[in-house]
């Protein structure tokens, strides 16, 4: 049998690997989780297809007003009208210059816009994740892509492998 004061020892750092251990897990798992980026928001006016999945705003209460009593009620006509978007001009498209594509930027963080092709080169402007671009040209060592960003005119440069082209039908 074991005595009394070997039973504490050997109970005592048993206790102290249980803490020591669970420790070490509870750091990992907090560690693992805060090293992921979180989620990209989306935006109801990000997209056509996002704004439909998008949650309609209600009213508190069933849609029903709580009135005190004495008082009156008036009802205007654009309470009870929805609001109609009003159609958007489309712009006719250009025709693309020769040996010109229509692509999308395929880089989640989005992509710095610059003036040369070079990391150096002063930055313009930005164009983000999923954004419709037109690829004008390449560089020579095909290691820069020069761009325009659809309906705008601004144009500049960027990393090629960011970018995927996009069939038009």
């Amino acid at each position: 049998m074991l005595s009394g004061f070997t039973k504490f020892i050997l109970g005592f750092f048993l206790a102290i690997a249980v803490l020591v251990g669970g420790g070490v897990a509870v750091a990992l798992y907090f560690m693992n989780r805060t090293g992921m980026s979180p989620a990209k928001p989306v935006f109801s006016n990000d997209s056509p297809s996002v704004k439909a999945q998008a949650p309609k705003a209600t009213e508190p209460r069933g849609g029903k007003l709580a009135l005190k009593p004495g008082t009156q009620t008036q009802s205007s006509p654009s309470s009870t009208s929805t609001p109609t978007e009003s159609p958007k001009a489309t712009p006719s498209p250009k025709p693309l210059p020769s040996g010109a594509y229509r692509g999308r930027v395929n880089w989640a963080e989005g992509l710095s816009l610059r003036s040369q092709p070079n990391q150096e080169a002063e930055r313009i402007g930005g164009v983000g994740f999923n954004q419709k671009i037109i690829v004008l040209e390449e560089s020579e060592d095909k290691a820069w892509q020069k761009i325009r960003l659809e309906g705008s005119e601004q144009e500049g440069w960027v990393k090629a492998g960011n970018t995927e082209k996009v069939d038009q039908q």
